[in-house]
């Protein structure tokens, strides 16, 4: 699960990791103390910044990825290329923060999974990628109904 050089080129990854580390700041968090910032990059080259918002009653909570994706999306935005992802108790970012199965469903809908690409930071400095093929392999998408 680790894309070359050569496949994120055109991928500003710095940019998107600064960002989604700036997007911590703001996640609402007072539940879980899981903060997630997330940094969405559209085909036109613009970075839409998530932030995951909990809620007293844990269904109506959203995730950073799902926040940038709709914040995008009621802009009219169709077309992604790109998502960084960072996480980590109170904002402490240690290790690699996953997207949740939620989110990934929702990136199949707006992406196309072999070319998306979903970088996990644990540092600015220190990142891995991969496309949403290979961490939802199989998905289920737009393209599936209308087979």
């Amino acid at each position: 699960m680790a894309l070359s050089a050569k496949e994120l080129e055109g991928i500003p990854v710095q940019e998107l990791v600064d960002k989604a580390f700036g997007m911590l700041k703001k996640a609402y968090t007072p539940y879980s103390h899981w903060k997630v910032g997330a940094a969405l990059l559209s085909a036109d080259g613009y970075i839409w910044g998530g932030c995951n918002i909990e809620n007293a009653a844990y269904s109506p909570s959203n995730c950073a990825e799902r926040t940038a994706f709709f914040k995008a999306v009621s802009e009219g935005e169709r077309e992604f290329k790109a998502i960084a992802i960072v996480g980590g108790h109170e904002g402490e970012v240690k290790d690699y923060c996953s997207p949740c199965g939620v989110c990934r469903q929702v990136m199949m809908e707006f992406c196309r999974p072999e070319s998306f690409i979903i970088i996990q930071a644990k540092s600015r400095s220190e990142y891995r990628a991969a496309t949403l093929a290979e961490l939802l392999p199989e998905g289920f998408g737009p393209a599936t109904l209308s087979s």
